[in-house]
């Protein structure tokens, strides 16, 4: 099955970037699909707006616009729950897979596929975080608000970015994806600066949920290529869903990570059971009425998203975790966006806050 490569549809252009030479490659790279320039990114919107699902149609349309705000932004978090601490190196926004479950669905003021051209601003804010927190140590990634290497064929951010931490002695840099885009990584110079990370899910998940997305089997073929290449790899089991047979269906991928790669080279193993915010719901019944997530046993969390009832998140976190760990007792597995009791019952500790947690993850990857 693979990864398709993207092609969009329509192509909208914010009229201060047009001549960028960000854009100009793209431009050059799609010559046949039609372009419009538009004043302001409201206009590309508005666009939409006939559709009968203006999601799905902002999906298959690409806008290039100017990032007017900083690149790099705080993970949210959730309060109440232990964050990893991680930051998000914001180039682009939304994704053209279309998982069920996926946040970005109510989340994006612009529902359309989005990049930021102005490369420039960004590799100097970079330059400026990086230099004046020389004493902290910093993880930061692009797959937050977008798949890390689902358009990375077009946009080429790993080629940008990649080389550029492999001097940083105070970060590194996550890639997170679904798919097997992978090729462009192979020659770059990374200095074991950049963790190559990849979600899982249990393989009728992944056929009924996520649209558009390879097989595990795929996925974990291309992070033995990375792993071949040097690079750490990382791994993220969110979110985890409940259903009659999950535990051997989920079993079945934790055997299959480690045929594939070296425990020594996984820098960590994240756990997160469904979630969302609760105007998702709407959109999940409406574009994907053949899910049947949104029918689990959900309950308000403490920040008002539907979440699992506290025993079955628990007993899955437990699950996994025992599964990882009789392959290797020394791989890092953390919960994400879970309280301090829910560590504790699942995993037999807690780092009680967001501070210790990520100090622990730094000290998985700094040089």
């Amino acid at each position: 099955m693979g990864t398709e490569i993207f092609r969009p549809q329509k192509i909208f252009v914010e009229r201060s970037i047009r001549d960028l030479p960000f854009t100009r490659k793209l431009l050059d790279r799609w010559p046949s699909v039609p372009v419009q320039i538009v004043s302001q990114p409201q206009q590309a919107v508005d666009a939409l707006r006939g559709e009968p699902d203006p999601i799905a149609a902002g999906k298959r349309s690409l806008l290039i616009a100017r990032q007017r705000g900083p690149f790099i932004k705080r993970c949210p978090g959730t309060k109440n729950y232990i964050c990893c601490g991680y930051r998000i190196i914001n180039a682009a926004t939304n994704c053209d897979l279309d998982c069920t479950y996926c946040i970005l669905q109510g989340y994006l003021t612009i529902p359309l596929l989005t990049v930021y051209a102005n490369l420039d601003d960004l590799m100097a804010q970079l330059d400026s975080f990086l230099s004046s927190g020389q004493d902290e140590f910093y993880r930061l990634g692009t797959g937050e608000l977008t798949d890390s290497l689902s358009l990375d064929p077009s946009f080429g951010h790993a080629r940008l970015l990649v080389p550029y931490f492999a001097d940083k002695s105070n970060a590194i840099l996550e890639l997170k994806t679904k798919t097997t885009n992978v090729e462009d990584l192979m020659d770059l110079e990374h200095a074991g600066r950049t963790v190559v990370s990849w979600s899982l899910n249990a393989e009728p998940v992944v056929r009924k949920e996520e649209h558009g997305a390879p097989p595990v089997k795929e996925r974990l073929q291309a992070a033995r290529r990375c792993y071949r290449a040097g690079y750490r790899i990382g791994f993220h089991f969110d979110p985890l869903i409940d259903y009659p047979g999950w535990e051997e269906d989920y079993r079945r991928v934790v055997e299959a990570i480690f045929q594939h790669v070296d425990p020594q080279a996984i820098a960590w193993i994240s756990l997160g059971a469904l979630r969302y915010p609760p105007q998702l719901e709407e959109i999940i019944r409406r574009r994907h009425p053949q899910s049947e997530i949104v029918l689990g046993e959900l309950f308000p969390g403490k920040d008002g998203k539907p979440r699992y009832f506290r025993p079955i998140r628990t007993r899955m976190f437990r699950k996994l975790n025992t599964w990882i760990k009789e392959h290797d007792p020394d791989v890092f597995v953390y919960l994400c966006m879970e309280s301090d009791l829910v560590w504790r019952q699942a995993l037999g500790w807690s780092p009680g806050n967001m501070a210790r947690l990520s100090r622990l993850l730094d000290e998985r990857v700094k040089p």
